[in-house]
């Protein structure tokens, strides 16, 4: 099973990121979970949303887990939250950050014996650049392709297409090129 939690702010599309996420891995035939946890949401407000993916059936509906990716789309919650909970010595950390990830990780104690598993990418600049809002849910998603390898790019561009389809078309193609250039800029 693979479980992914998210670091966010109510507002930045963490819940909608994790949908979409599901949907797209629902197309597999895989089993997959998309849900939050946060009081009453005020934006801006700190929050986590969750995946589970897995070939069988998923009935673990808990909140606590031992994420094997851990993605914090708001930079300021890499110094706040607590993103190494419950990790293990494989999670994998993909945070927006405009900081280089010697920086980041010298910056974050708890980062420092887990460097080569951190990997970085400015979402909220990608986000602001191609989709003219700091909503940084769609590139994290291109960032965490490249670094998973869990989908080819093409295969996951075409299905989050269909995903945005009750979007304009100038929205999806905002979000396509979010996605790619986090893609190609994840470090």
């Amino acid at each position: 099973m693979v479980e992914i939690r998210w670091h966010s702010r109510a507002g930045q599309g963490a819940v909608t990121g994790a949908k979409g996420l599901g949907s797209v891995v629902a197309t597999t035939g895989k089993e997959v979970q998309a849900y939050a946890l946060y009081g009453s949401a005020k934006r801006g407000a700190a929050m986590n949303a969750y995946n589970r993916i897995d070939d069988k059936p998923i009935t673990n509906h808990e909140t606590k887990m031992y994420p094997d990716f851990v993605f914090v789309i708001d930079p300021a919650l890499a110094f706040s939250d607590d993103i190494t909970k419950n990790d293990k010595p494989t999670t994998k950390y993909i945070i927006t950050t405009h900081l280089s990830k010697e920086d980041l990780v010298a910056e974050i104690p708890a980062l420092q014996d887990k460097s080569d598993r951190v990997f970085v990418v400015d979402c909220m600049k990608i986000s602001l650049e191609t989709i003219g809002r700091a909503i940084p849910n769609t590139p994290i998603l291109g960032a965490f392709m490249k670094v998973s390898g869990l989908y080819e790019l093409d295969f996951f561009l075409d299905n989050m297409k269909k995903v945005l389809s009750k979007f304009p078309q100038k929205i999806i193609d905002a979000n396509m090129a979010a996605i790619s250039r986090a893609y190609d800029e994840v470090k």
